[in-house]
């Protein structure tokens, strides 16, 4: 089942205790959308495309939504979004978080900024609307050793 991204950052931000930033929300969700792919033979945690931008992944429809905070903490501003109910979806997110909630925004684009991943794939700089199609971020998922979440 493929979930708003709104509502998968309301459960991850929740999950933190409201701890993260936008960035950290941002390429955690990546990450757990990249295993979700890998998990599930290609289907989407969330519905649209991350899009290649200078700081890594980002999720144009939550962006917009928590730009507002800047560097700060994402406060609550999803409560009109759907709480996730038990599923595959949430336990994702939620491995995501106790995987990566704790490194930082540093070490989460270092992750991310994977050579040859499908982040710098798909990079063009300084440039916005450069979609990460949903077959490259698996191709990368299924290329890893190891994946961090």
């Amino acid at each position: 089942m493929t979930v708003s991204v709104l509502s998968a950052a309301k459960r991850l931000a929740a999950r933190s205790g409201w701890t993260l930033s936008n960035l950290e929300l941002q390429k955690i969700l990546y990450l757990a959308h990249m295993v979700h792919l890998g998990r599930t033979d290609g289907a989407p945690l969330v519905h649209g495309l991350f899009e290649a931008w200078d700081y890594g992944p980002v999720h144009p429809d939550l962006y917009h939504r928590v730009k507002i905070f800047g560097s700060s903490p994402v406060k609550n501003i999803f409560q009109s979004y759907a709480d996730l109910p038990e599923s595959l979806e949430r336990e994702i997110i939620d491995e995501a978080y106790v995987k990566l909630g704790k490194l930082g925004s540093g070490q989460l684009v270092h992750i991310t900024h994977r050579p040859g991943g499908a982040w710098e794939t798909n990079y063009q700089p300084n440039q916005r609307g450069c979609f990460i199609l949903n077959s490259d971020i698996l191709k990368e998922y299924l290329g890893l050793a190891n994946v961090p979440v």
